[in-house]
């Protein structure tokens, strides 16, 4: 027996389990793992499960619990669609398919040492996923490599589709702060308040906190930068491949009262007479119904106003940013012909489609097939960020830091090489290529090595630079610098500066 149990705690200290990490949260103590001389903490609560009567609430204070927590499996991703791959999207940019659950309110930690009498640095991850779906277990976010950095490494949960917005008078009513809508958005903000009394127990430094996110996750610091209910909880913002400054017909900015009506129709069509048969709802249920609200609002409490008239007064979170996107960042499907191409900016654009044509021409099928992949992905993406960038410059004092991802990832065959797709670089910033099945190169490690260093100085100093990388210039309003990440790295004038300032003047 005693030979067993010799050989099991040998065994255990080889997986790292042998000596469980036990940190004290304010709620009650919770025990992690040791991967690769890192801890880990995976399935902290930060709220308490929204369900029941808390559905469709601000996040309320967890409860506490006495024994130790054992906290080292993730959560269950919130409530979504099953996911599967798409397009150019395999499952290593995706949740595992198991388990999804409107319980979801939970977080994870990576950190080199809780113990440390130095507080390191903290980074808050915020997943994308369209504010549709999306979850901490998907595998590139994982936070080892960037622990090894000496960055304490967040990743957080937050409630998506209609379980996370939507919006209703009933609702507005029985809020003491008299709104409804963006539960999701105020996930986050409970998760940056959690990591605020938390995180120094795990060895990091609570005053010098940066969230950052892609996709939908980018929105969504957006979002955070402009909104009053996180003032002081954060000194620095990254956001890959997205912004929501911008109303526009892809990205309106929708009120609550507005938006309070689509909730009402919602309730309506699943026959629920008030919010207690809402949420007497089965989650299957509730996801299954069409309408809905699913995005963020302008709902009077989170977002006082539209992020562009904060911005535009100064009223932001004025804190240093580091954002850009991706060669390929294309959402729109297949291209059409230059013909129905041409029919198309007409209708959409009238009489001001012309000066769209010379910045996005159509001269043959060729030539509108690559003016459409830049069109989609400098309207959804390229256009809110350099908006994003250029009013912090007018109006703000913290720096800018502004990227163009234009690695193109191989493939194992043609119709796997997507090129620098969006979501693509996420891998590479944190350092977790490892995750991702491609066969990559020693240009893509290199890659990865590099901008990695680069996020990490950012997050410790609110500066890129370090480490003998290529100096990454300041945005400014005269060079209108840009680091190009790419098998040769280096600062260039933005290469599509004319076709945003073009499209700005349409949205604007």
């Amino acid at each position: 027996m005693r030979l067993y149990f010799g050989f099991l705690s040998f065994f255990l200290s080889i997986i790292g389990f042998s000596q469980a990490p036990v940190v004290q949260t304010t709620s009650g103590k919770v025990a992690g793992y040791i991967e690769e001389k890192v801890e880990v903490y995976k399935g902290i609560p930060f709220a308490e499960p929204p369900v029941g009567d808390l559905r469709w609430k601000a996040p309320q204070p967890v409860t506490a619990w006495k024994d130790v927590k054992t906290c080292t499996v993730f959560s269950a991703s919130p409530m979504q669609a099953d996911p599967k791959p798409f397009m150019v999207w395999s499952k290593e940019y995706l949740i595992p398919e198991k388990p999804i659950s409107e319980d979801c309110l939970y977080l994870n930690v990576w950190t080199s040492n809780s113990k440390s009498k130095t507080k390191k640095p903290v980074f808050v991850y915020i997943y994308g996923g369209g504010f549709q779906s999306g979850g901490t277990a998907c595998p590139i976010y994982d936070g080892v490599a960037s622990a090894k950095k000496d960055v304490v490494f967040v990743s957080i949960n937050y409630r998506v589709g209609v379980f996370a917005f939507l919006a209703h008078p009933e609702l507005t009513k029985e809020a003491a702060y008299k709104s409804s809508g963006n539960y999701g958005l105020l996930d986050m903000v409970a998760a940056l308040k959690w990591v605020k009394e938390n995180i120094t127990a795990f060895g990091g430094d609570p005053s010098k906190v940066t969230i950052g996110g892609q996709s939908a996750g980018a929105f969504a610091v957006n979002y955070l930068c402009a909104s009053p209910l996180v003032k002081g909880l954060f000194r620095g913002a990254i956001a890959e491949s997205g912004g929501s400054i911008l109303s526009s017909s892809l990205r309106p900015s929708l009120k609550l009262a507005d938006a309070e009506k689509i909730g009402i129709k919602f309730a309506s069509d699943l026959h629920c007479a008030d919010l207690a048969a809402l949420r007497n709802k089965s989650s299957e249920e509730i996801f299954k119904a069409s309408g809905g609200l699913k995005s963020p609002i302008e709902d009077g409490y989170f977002l006082p106003s539209s992020i562009k008239d904060i911005y535009l007064h100064g009223k932001q979170n004025d804190v240093v940013l580091l954002m850009g996107w991706n060669q390929e960042d294309i959402v729109s499907g297949p291209p059409v012909s230059a013909a129905n191409y041409i029919s198309q900016i007409n209708k959409q654009y009238g009489a001001d489609a012309a000066k769209l044509f010379a910045v996005y021409p159509a001269t043959n099928d060729q030539i509108a097939a690559q003016s459409q992949k830049e069109l989609s992905r400098d309207q959804t993406f390229a256009m809110q960020q350099f908006f994003w960038a250029s009013v912090q410059l007018h109006n703000g004092k913290s720096p800018v830091y502004l990227y163009n991802f234009n690695r193109q990832l191989p493939g194992y065959t043609p119709a796997t090489e997507y090129g620098a797709f969006h979501t693509a670089e996420v891998a590479f910033a944190y350092d977790n290529l490892k995750f991702v099945e491609r066969p990559f190169t020693d240009v893509d490690h290199q890659l990865a090595t590099r901008m990695s260093n680069y996020w990490s100085n950012f997050i410790k100093t609110g500066n890129p630079n370090g480490n003998d990388l290529t100096k990454w210039n300041k945005f400014n309003a005269n060079g209108n610098w840009v680091m190009i990440l790419d098998e040769n790295t280096g600062n260039q004038h933005l290469p599509n500066k004319k076709q945003l300032e073009t499209l700005l003047q349409l949205y604007k």
